[in-house]
C-alpha cells in the first residue's frame, strides 16, 4: 500500500465518524434547528465522501452527481429553516 492508500483510508475513516457523531446529534438534538443543521451536514458528507472516492478512482463521473446534492441540500436547509421560522412565529 502506498501513502496514498493510507490518506484514502484513513479521509474514510474520518468521514464515517463524522457521520455517526452527526447521526448521533440528529437524533438527540434538542430543537428542530440543531436537526436542520444537521441534515445539513450530512449531505456535505456524503458528498465528501464522492470526492474521495473520485479521487480514489480517478473517474471525473460523480462530478454531476456531487454538485445536484450539494445543491439540494442547500436548498433542502434554506426552506427547511424558514418552515421553522414560520411555525415558531406563529407560535407567538
Amino acid at each position: 500500500m502506498t501513502i496514498l492508500d493510507h490518506a484514502y483510508t484513513a479521509a474514510f475513516v474520518m468521514l464515517g465518524l463524522a457521520v455517526l457523531f452527526t447521526l448521533y446529534r440528529l437524533v438527540r438534538g434538542p430543537s428542530v434547528l440543531d436537526r436542520i443543521v444537521c441534515l445539513n451536514a450530512l449531505s456535505v458528507l456524503l458528498v465528501s465522501f464522492i470526492a474521495v472516492e473520485v479521487a480514489l478512482r480517478g473517474d471525473t463521473a460523480y462530478i454531476g452527481l456531487m454538485v445536484a446534492i450539494a445543491l439540494l441540500g442547500f436548498v433542502g436547509t434554506i426552506t427547511a429553516t424558514r418552515f421553522a421560522e414560520r411555525r415558531a412565529h406563529d407560535r407567538d
